[in-house]
C-alpha cells in the first residue's frame, strides 16, 4: 500500500482470488452489484489497466474520475486515484490467497492541503461505503456464477434507492 489508509475493510472471501478479482476488476458492472455506485463509465476501452480512468457516480458524493496507478493480476492488486482542488484520494483494492479462498483488503487514504477537510466532512461516510463495498465483494463474488449473471442487481438497486 501506498498511503496510510484513512478507511479499510478486510473480508474472508470463500471463492478463488482468480474470482474475485474478475469481480472486481469488471468495474463496469459494479452498479449492478454494488449499493455504493450509481452509475460507472470507462472513459477508454479494454481492460481495466495502469493508466485507465473511470467516472464514478456515488450516492451523496460529486462524480469523480479515478485513473489506475498501480495494476498487478498476478497479484490481485490494483490501486486507482481520483483528484479534485485540494485533495488526491487513493483507492487500494487487495486480494491474497488463504487455503478457503481469499482475504480482501480495501483501502481509501486523502492527501493534499483540504484532505483534513475532506475527512472531517466525508470520513463517516467513507467507512461505510468502504465496509459497504468488502461485504458487497464477499457477496458477489461467493454468488457469482460462472457466466456472471446473479440477481444481485436487484438488491444492489434497492439498497441504493434506500439511501
Amino acid at each position: 500500500m501506498a498511503r496510510v489508509p484513512f478507511a479499510s475493510s478486510e473480508v474472508d472471501i470463500v471463492a478463488t482470488p482468480a474470482r474475485v478479482w474478475d469481480v472486481l476488476v469488471n468495474v463496469q458492472q459494479w452498479p449492478d452489484w454494488l449499493p455504493t455506485v450509481t452509475s460507472i463509465e470507462r472513459l477508454d476501452s479494454g481492460p481495466l489497466a495502469t493508466g485507465s480512468r473511470t467516472r464514478i457516480v456515488q450516492p451523496r458524493l460529486r462524480p469523480a474520475v479515478w485513473r489506475v496507478t498501480e495494476l498487478d493480476a498476478s497479484k490481485g492488486n490494483f490501486v486507482w486515484i481520483a483528484r479534485s482542488p485540494g485533495v488526491t484520494i487513493t483507492g487500494g483494492h487487495y486480494i491474497t490467497p488463504t487455503p478457503l479462498g481469499c482475504h480482501a483488503l480495501l483501502t481509501i487514504a486523502f492527501s493534499g492541503l483540504f484532505a483534513p477537510l475532506a475527512r472531517r466532512m466525508y470520513g463517516n461516510l467513507t467507512r461505510d461505503y468502504v465496509h459497504t463495498e468488502a461485504e458487497s465483494l464477499k457477496l458477489r463474488s461467493e454468488t457469482w456464477r460462472k457466466h456472471g449473471t446473479s440477481d444481485l442487481g436487484t438488491e444492489a438497486t434497492r439498497q441504493r434507492a434506500s439511501r
